[in-house]
Parts: structure tokens; sequence; C-alpha cells
């Protein structure tokens, strides 16, 4: 075993797909990237994310409560990085990017319309915003493109490494 330094623990367990998140406050959409969130329950299924105070959708999700978790495949992996590398306090990311807002059913933020996946979400619990900028995020509607067959899921594993879903096996399980 080597040392590692604790500025790179992340990169070990970095929580899941890199996902898009929109919000929308006073009339005006943004989305941002996001992969610091985790599954916290099925049913009813709750979603922890942590959105930096610096974020421009910060103060969006903390004044409405709601968001869309919109999950990209790798097709939009350069896309993805760009609305992450740009801040919606000096653009409209969605008509910089060229991507599709959708109306969703039960929240105010919309859809994607290019991502394989969208969770229209409303927070349930701000008890460590505080402290650790981590909302509680209740899934209230989830919606999938039919037409996205299979599609990859990119995990970042930081300063600019990707890796992309790879091979699906099946093992025997008590989850069902």
């Amino acid at each position: 075993m080597q040392e590692l330094p604790l500025s790179k623990v992340y990169q070990l367990l970095e929580p899941g797909p890199v996902v898009l998140l929109t919000t929308a406050d006073q009339g005006r959409a943004n989305v941002m990237t996001m992969s610091w969130h985790m599954m916290m329950e099925f049913e009813p299924p709750l979603v922890a994310c942590v959105v930096s105070g610096n974020d421009y959708s910060f103060a969006a999700l903390q004044a409405t409560g709601e968001c869309v978790i919109a999950v990209p495949a790798v097709e939009l992996a350069t896309l993805v990085v760009q609305v992450g590398n740009s801040s919606g306090r000096d653009i409209d990311k969605f008509e910089a990017f060229a991507l599709t807002p959708l109306p969703a059913e039960r929240v105010a933020p919309p859809l994607i319309d290019e991502c394989f996946a969208n969770l229209e979400c409303k927070v349930t619990d701000t008890s460590l915003v505080d402290k650790y900028n981590l909302f509680v995020l209740e899934v209230v509607k989830a919606w999938t493109d039919p037409a996205q067959n299979n599609p990859k899921t990119i995990h970042h594993h930081g300063y600019g490494r990707f890796v992309v879903d790879g091979e699906t096996i099946t093992l025997e399980s008590k989850m069902r």
C-alpha cells in the first residue's frame, strides 16, 4: 500500500452518474452540472445532493424547494462539462448550449429533452444545508425516454477525468 493524499479520496467514492440539475426562480430557468448526490431511500425515492452555496442554482433551490435531476447519456458528455464550466449568473445555459426545456408536471423547473431520464424533485429536508449545503429531495415524478435504448452514463473521477458506464453483470441478490 501507498499513502493517498486526502484531497484525492473523493475520486474513489464517486457517488453516481454526472447529472444536470434544473431550477427555476422568478420565471428564469437554470441548469447546472452535479456529481455530488446519492440515493437515500427507495419509496418514496429520496436523493441527497450537495449544491455549493457559490452556485447560482443554490439560491433558487433554497427559495423554491424544487428542481429536476436530468440524467444525460455519454453522448452529452462534452456539453455536460461546458454547462458545469459556466455560470447561470452570466448566461442562459438552455440557450447557450441548445438544451430543450420541457414542462414538468409537478414542479416549476423544466425537464431536459436531450436527457434519457428526468426526475421531478421537491426538497423535503434542509437541516444540513447550513452546515454542508446538503439538500434531501423527494422524487415526485420520474420520466424516461424510451427512444434512448441502453444509455451509458458518465462518472466524474476528478480533474477532467470521467469513466463511462461499462458492462452490466447480473448476480444473485436478495434485493428485488
